[in-house]
């Protein structure tokens, strides 16, 4: 009755590296003779990282998690004593959150991308963002389980939980399932978070043909299940489920995909017109709907180059994908989501913070939860402490919200409970935490 959730590599294989996984639920002076100085040795590394918040000026220079020395002369940013792209009229650069940030006279703030030395538009990463309380406690689940949507909503509600994401597609089956799931969650006071599943493959398997085909494809699907829930309060849309972690999408499942380079050029256009085609499919029928775009890992490489219009290649000028919701999947294998590694190994930087910055709306975290092999004694103090950290920033980060996965998966691997019976463990840890936790 169950799905069961399907990995497409294994765990680590070595200490710090990424063996990735595909998921399938449901981007003027100021101190400047010294900085001279500073940038007259390109070689000099230093071993301590500087702490976070350092800014030029007052300091003098600014050593990140490298060892790479960065230093401001006559509004100029130099690393090692070599420039970093074409920066003028600089008049603060910051170290924040595992990254480089400068702002120039005008007031613009920048970010370091990890690609082709390029400097990325954001805001300033220091300011607080909150987004609106009410759903952030949320669970994963299925169209197809054989609970009632009167269970499921009481199920929540022992939970605390808010919000609950279901996956569907224009499948008249399904979307008559979801609809009565929406229906109950109205009537309940409790978000409904609908995943729209659909992907880069055509009926026979093989990669959509073109962009406009692919577009079409997304509007047609996007239209169709916001027809269908508009009437039960949905607002909000996830516009696919890890896109970016297809076969025919990433070129390495290994890679981190913190640099634009890790994806498929050639499939690039079919990926982001499918996309673009779910959001516009969904707005020409609810304009006011909230639509999310889903990236996994370190994926900010893909979602810089969607957001901006530029493919794998870096050339621009392309269609840009812009979303209402930026949402993540952040499973234990990937890194914790404030430290993120951006090579599987390198030094990691915080990726909610960077999301907050570079795109502005609001992040949820769609699916996380340890990996299937992991102890219940295990899960539960994963669960504890991963709750911890996201409630802890969800003020400070712009967090919505974080939904676990799954709430039954027909065994011990990743449910929280099993034909409605929980399993101790993760449930208690869960239930301990959202008792003694307000979503205010």
């Amino acid at each position: 009755m169950v799905k069961r959730r399907q990995f497409l590599g294994g765990l680590t294989a070595l200490a710090g590296s990424y063996l990735l996984s595909a998921c399938g639920g449901g981007g003027e002076d100021g101190g400047a003779s010294l900085a001279a100085k500073a940038s007259a040795s390109p070689t000099a590394k230093a071993a301590a990282a500087s702490a976070n918040g350092t800014v030029i000026p007052s300091a003098s220079s600014i050593t990140d998690s490298s060892g790479d020395v960065w230093t401001l002369a006559n509004g100029v940013i130099y690393r090692n004593g070599s420039t970093v792209g074409n920066t003028y009229n600089v008049s603060l650069v910051l170290w924040y959150g595992g990254k480089i940030w400068h702002c120039g006279t005008a007031g613009q703030f920048f970010v370091n991308a990890d690609v082709a030395e390029q400097w990325l538009p954001c805001s300033d990463p220091r300011i607080d963002v909150a987004p609106v309380p009410g759903s952030f406690y949320g669970m994963n689940g299925h169209y197809d389980y054989t609970y009632t949507p009167e269970k499921v909503v009481s199920m929540l509600k022992a939970m605390n939980c808010t919000s609950y994401r279901v996956g569907v597609s224009d499948d008249p089956r399904q979307l008559n399932a979801v609809v009565k799931l929406a229906q109950a969650f109205q009537s309940a006071g409790l978000t409904l978070l609908v995943l729209i599943d659909e992907g880069v493959y055509d009926a026979s398997g093989a990669v959509i043909g073109s962009e406009s085909t692919a577009y079409s494809r997304g509007y047609s699907v996007g239209s169709t299940v916001a027809n269908a829930l508009k009437p039960y309060g949905v607002t909000i849309y996830e516009c696919g489920n890890e896109l970016t972690r297809q076969d025919a999408t990433v070129m390495d499942f290994t890679y981190a995909g913190s640099k634009a380079s890790d994806f498929n050029n050639a499939n690039w256009p079919v990926m982001r017109g499918v996309m673009r085609g779910m959001i516009d499919g969904v707005k020409s029928v609810q304009s006011s709907a909230k639509c999310g775009i889903n990236f996994c890992v370190a994926d900010v490489g893909a979602a810089d180059a969607l957001w901006d219009g530029r493919q794998p290649d870096g050339s621009g000028g392309h269609p840009q994908v812009r979303w209402d919701i930026t949402t993540w999947h952040n499973y234990e294998v990937y890194g914790d989501l404030f430290n993120i590694g951006t090579d599987g190994a390198g030094p990691g930087f915080d990726l909610a913070t960077y999301c907050k910055a570079r795109y502005g709306v609001p992040l949820i975290v769609t699916e996380w939860n340890a990996g299937p092999e992991r102890s219940e004694s295990y899960r539960g103090n994963y669960i504890s402490d991963r709750l911890a950290a996201f409630y802890g920033a969800r003020k400070t980060h712009n967090i919505q919200s974080v939904m676990y996965y799954v709430l039954d998966s027909g065994n011990n691997t990743y449910g929280i409970m099993i034909n409605g019976t929980p399993i101790d463990a993760p449930y208690n840890a869960f239930t301990s935490f959202t008792s003694s936790h307000a979503d205010t």
